[in-house]
């Protein structure tokens, strides 16, 4: 069971704005988070781009504490969007207007992810199609006990140097 953060780890209000205030404060807090997360993401983008990806690994835990701010931020300015409407109009249509941005971005993070992930799966599948063909070249005659010849079998094992 995990337990559930309070109002106070995130740098907005998840209550309903009351006041001008209170609905500008929210809205500013929340850009700041899209921000700090748009940051977190072009440089991890960057990072995998140029093969670094143990430093883009190191980015992690901010990543994800900013996406779940993100997300909860989102969340409630969805639940009270009325109200933020009514009592910040121009704030809000800013937010609205850095979400809009902020998907494109978001969409080449993914993508770039996604071609890394694909990268280091084939160069995995390729090792492993390469040390199973060492055993693919034992002999294919009855062996001493005049039993069948066994198929191909799997590598045993697979080293793999992590300090690349």
């Amino acid at each position: 069971m995990t337990a559930q953060p309070n109002a106070s780890t995130f740098p907005f209000s998840l209550e309903r704005p009351t006041s001008q205030q209170e609905a500008e404060q929210f809205c500013s807090a929340l850009s700041g988070t899209m921000e700090a997360l748009l940051s977190v993401i072009e440089m991890e983008t960057d990072l995998v781009r140029a093969g670094k990806l143990r430093e883009a690994g190191e980015l992690q835990p901010d990543k994800a504490r900013l996406i779940h701010e993100y997300t909860r931020g989102m969340m409630t300015a969805k639940e009270h969007a009325v109200a933020l409407g009514n009592l910040s109009p121009a704030s809000t249509q800013s937010l609205r207007r850095q979400h809009s941005e902020f998907q494109p971005v978001l969409r080449i993070n993914l993508a770039v992810l996604s071609t890394a992930r694909d990268v280091a799966n084939n160069i995995v599948a390729t090792v492993a199609k390469v040390a199973g063909a060492k055993n693919a070249n034992a002999p294919t005659t009855y062996g001493r006990n005049g039993s069948a010849p066994t198929g191909p079998q799997s590598a045993r094992g697979i080293a793999v140097n992590q300090s690349l």
